[in-house]
């Protein structure tokens, strides 16, 4: 398919390129960017950009698509299309799968099948410990050959340590990152952020220490050896405050947050919303003040969204019995806009740096930009035109939002995935 994107204002920060001109796709490749290409002739599909913002797919290095093993709660089909509705072209899938994608078999398993069904590129994460249990670290060297861009314990923290240093040598001789979930567990028994609403809730608390003493320690680990190691779904200031100082000092480390930690508070829990539970907890307004620094100083290098369907009977229950997470793939670029640029914390090229290129750069990946030559991932989107979320018409499986009723900005168009238009006027064509 040859597509030309005309009139559109392209965003592309790899390249440098802010402003309104044209796109030309080929053969699934990007072949010309620049006004009034030479096209005379050419069938082509063409594309009036006028007015919205052309930019490259967002990557979402921190998804949770639940296949194999949890297909009740999602699948891969379900998964990427949800992606797809909210722009995201390329997906890393966490590893706590049933069974653990913690070997090549399970990596190839999900490769395949993002392959035959599959509407968004899919990324492995591979187990950084076999079963997920911290004891023995997985074959990270099978799993890179098998596809896999990183790996991770998602879910569960690395108690051990002297295990975490070795994943991080062992991770760095394939060129993996390793995705650190930090979390004390003896710190981390509770239900919601430790505070005035929990008590008043009479829930157990989680104490911010239990992120921030974790993050430390994977800090000090990777400066120890000079080794890479990236920090997942941080909510604190302590922790914003511990990686800012760790780049001063040269540390590899490199870190996301999620759209819930700079968007929503604790209060969100107030009535016992099970939608607003989630690990780690949503944080206090000092928290979210401190996250949306972090974005804007550079500290924080990507928006992910930890994206975690489950079935509605692990969320109509007590709070305390409740699964933790959301879902977010269809909603993340919206909140961006509306809670990022529109109020002055991101511009919208640093918000696209950090919600496709960045990802693009620490997974190792060929995504992330519209250079000439790349692969044609792209999103299209009026970043000024409203729209209601409503959760019982998201694609994903999972209806687990906090976000219900309210009002984002600039729900993707268009969107292409290996020049292939897969997004039409917001309409799904394939």
């Amino acid at each position: 398919m040859r597509i030309l994107i005309k009139n559109g204002h392209v965003i592309d920060p790899a390249n440098g390129i802010d402003e309104v001109t044209d796109i030309f796709v080929e053969n699934g490749i990007i072949s010309e960017v620049g006004t009034d290409p030479d096209l005379e002739g050419i069938d082509m599909e063409i594309i009036d950009a006028e007015g919205m913002c052309v930019a490259p797919g967002l990557v979402d290095m921190h998804v949770h698509l639940r296949e194999p093993g949890q297909e009740y709660k999602e699948d891969i089909e379900s998964g990427t299309m949800a992606a797809v509705f909210g722009g995201v072209t390329s997906v890393a899938c966490m590893p706590n799968t049933e069974p653990v994608a913690d070997n090549e078999a399970i990596v190839r398993f999900i490769k395949t099948k993002a392959d035959e069904c599959g509407y968004a590129n899919v990324f492995p994460i591979g187990a950084i410990s076999k079963g997920l249990e911290g004891k023995y670290l997985a074959e990270m060297g099978e799993m890179a050959f098998a596809g896999a861009v990183g790996v991770s314990d998602d879910g569960r923290p690395v108690e051990n340590s002297g295990l975490m240093r070795r994943a991080i040598e062992y991770a760095g001789m394939f060129d993996l990152i390793v995705i650190s979930h930090c979390e004390d567990p003896a710190l981390g028994e509770g239900d919601m952020n430790e505070g005035a609403v929990a008590t008043s809730m009479g829930l157990r608390g989680i104490s911010p220490a239990a992120e921030e003493v974790m993050a430390a320690r994977d800090i000090l680990v990777a400066e120890a050896i000079g080794g890479r190691v990236h920090i997942a779904h941080i909510s604190t200031r302590g922790t914003v405050e511990l990686i800012r100082r760790a780049k001063e000092r040269g540390v590899k480390v490199t870190c996301e947050t999620c759209p819930h930690y700079f968007s929503l508070t604790e209060e969100a829990c107030i009535g016992f919303n099970t939608n607003a539970k989630m690990n780690p907890p949503l944080r206090t307004a000092d928290d979210v003040a401190a996250i949306k620094e972090g974005l804007r100083d550079g500290t924080i290098d990507c928006i992910v969204t930890d994206h975690a369907p489950h079935h509605p009977d692990e969320k109509n229950c007590e709070f305390s019995a409740a699964k933790n997470g959301i879902v977010g793939l269809e909603t993340s670029l919206g909140l961006g806009i509306k809670n990022l640029v529109n109020e002055g914390v991101l511009t919208m090229g640093q918000l696209i740096e950090k919600m496709s290129l960045n990802p693009s750069r620490i997974l190792g990946i060929s995504r992330g930009t519209l250079g000439t030559g790349k692969c044609a991932d792209i999103v299209i989107f009026d970043p000024s035109k409203k729209w209601t979320v409503d959760i019982n018409k998201l694609h994903s499986k999972g209806k687990n939002s906090p976000y219900d009723g309210f009002e984002l900005y600039g729900k993707p168009e268009y969107v292409i995935v290996g020049g292939d238009i897969v997004i039409n006027r917001g309409e799904l064509m394939k």
